[in-house]
């Protein structure tokens, strides 16, 4: 349609107003930069109105908007006119095309869930004024070019941008071709809620991830009721294939109803995800990233931090990092990438064994890895040289594809081995498709180990000083 609306902003008159004329207004500077970030992204123009609580010249009955964009303020709830013309245009959308996101709420203000309009409580808010992270007080932007709107602002209105691009997108095919709904089938991810401290890098994953293509959820915000928040967050992992979790110290908000917050609650339903997809032998990789920097962490935070990584059913299927975040994107980029069918490469290779140990130990595994190769199976070993990011690739594609697995314990301590025994039982969370049919620890000779510590993981242990141990070895890869 010729006269046919890209945006139109919904706004309070006072929300615009400006003490010096020679000023532009606060909604106006939103769509000039607003405008900027949407021709860059579409390649043209958009056609964005702005529409105050009493303009009744500008698309009066709303139908020929394709997205409405609220300006949230105190302000805004407070005007009837604006309050009816969001009604009016949510009519039109539940009416026309229930599929697509057409209403994206800006928050120039803070408001609570209870201020907010019902109808529009959990759409995803983009909050566009400015957070004091060490006093949690709220402000407006009054230079949008300092280093703290360069974190906050921007990156929202970079966020905004390319939501309401894929939404123009998409409108713009259906109305070509009603037929056509989904123009690509996209990776769907479960990008976890954070807490307050990890907001800002929780966003620059997201846009990452959107810019390359993913679907990305939550779309909604989540519910503040522990039961509705669960079901939301069952519903959105059911169509996802991946989960990321970014661990702050924030504990995060709790919801009503329960004690553990939303931080807590999505790892937990996340882990349960991925336990049902193991045992469905299907794909579901998780992973989780511990912040290196913790500052002012409360106790609740360090005890979850704890049992995240010492508790094996919240780790359930996952890998757990606590790496500088720059680390943290590589090694997210390479999971995401890899789509080398490993089923083929276990088959080309045979029936392999892991042997895992440290490098000290190098000389003294020798004997071991010539046992096992005279038995009749490829030996996987660990490497090394080279890149960080090289090293650990090779040791998740050893865990997605051995048929059994002995850890090495020479002159490392107890402490390392535990480390290894819980990357054998991650080894789901990396996409492994086939279930481990050995687990075994070689304790060399003059090493001491706990062999009780271990029982209750189904782990095989080898006493190095006892003379059949070799032996024994050959009988524990026989039975498989």
């Amino acid at each position: 349609m010729e006269n046919q609306i890209d945006i139109l902003l919904l706004f309070a008159e006072s929300d615009n107003e400006t003490a010096n004329k020679k000023n532009t207004g606060w909604v106006s500077d939103f769509k000039k930069f607003l405008e900027l970030m949407l021709t860059q992204v579409l390649g043209e123009k958009p056609k964005v109105l702005l529409k105050a609580e009493y303009d009744t010249i500008t698309a009066p009955d709303l139908t020929n908007v394709n997205v409405v964009i609220p300006i949230l303020s105190p302000a805004f709830i407070q005007s009837g006119k604006c309050l009816d013309h969001l009604e009016a245009f949510y009519k039109i959308v539940q009416s026309s095309d229930k599929e697509l996101n057409r209403i994206f709420k800006v928050f120039k203000s803070p408001l609570s869930v209870q201020q907010q309009p019902a109808k529009i409580r959990e759409l995803l808010g983009y909050e566009m004024y400015l957070i004091d992270t060490e006093s949690g007080e709220t402000k407006e932007y009054t230079d949008y070019f300092t280093q703290d709107a360069e974190k906050q602002y921007w990156m929202k209105m970079v966020d905004l941008a390319y939501d309401v691009y894929d939404t123009l997108l998409n409108l713009k095919a259906v109305q070509k071709n009603p037929e056509v709904r989904n123009l690509f089938k996209r990776k769907t991810i479960y990008l976890a809620e954070t807490g307050h401290d990890l907001s800002v890098q929780r966003n620059i994953i997201k846009r990452e991830l959107i810019r390359h293509g993913y679907i990305v959820l939550p779309f909604q915000t989540l519910p503040g009721t522990a039961q509705a928040l669960e079901n939301t967050v069952k519903k959105d992992l059911d169509e996802c294939s991946f989960s990321i979790h970014l661990i702050g110290s924030s504990y995060g908000d709790i919801p009503d109803g329960t004690d553990k917050s939303v931080v807590d609650i999505q790892n937990k339903l996340a882990a349960e995800k991925a336990s049902k997809a193991r045992e469905a032998k299907q794909d579901f990789t998780r992973l989780i990233w511990i912040s290196p920097t913790l500052v002012n962490i409360s106790e609740k935070q360090k005890a979850f931090i704890e049992a995240l990584k010492r508790d094996a059913d919240i780790q359930e299927g996952a890998e757990i990092l606590q790496t500088p975040l720059e680390d943290f994107k590589n090694i997210m980029r390479e999971e995401l990438a890899d789509s080398i069918d490993k089923k083929s490469i276990n088959e080309a290779i045979g029936k392999t064994v892991y042997l895992v140990h440290d490098k000290v130990d190098e000389r003294e595994v020798k004997p071991l890895a010539d046992l096992i190769e005279k038995s009749g199976y490829k030996v996987l070993l660990p490497e090394f040289e080279g890149e960080l990011l090289d090293l650990r690739k090779k040791h998740i594609d050893n865990l997605r594809t051995f048929d059994a697995a002995i850890i090495y314990k020479g002159k490392v301590n107890e402490q390392w081995v535990r480390m290894k025994v819980l990357d054998l039982l991650k080894a789901p969370g990396f996409g492994r498709k086939k279930p481990i049919k050995g687990k075994a620890i070689f304790n060399g000779i003059g090493s001491r180990l706990n062999a009780e510590n271990f029982k209750s993981q189904n782990i095989v242990v080898f006493q190095g000083e006892n003379t059949n141990a070799l032996e024994n070895v050959k009988s524990f890869l026989n039975e498989f």
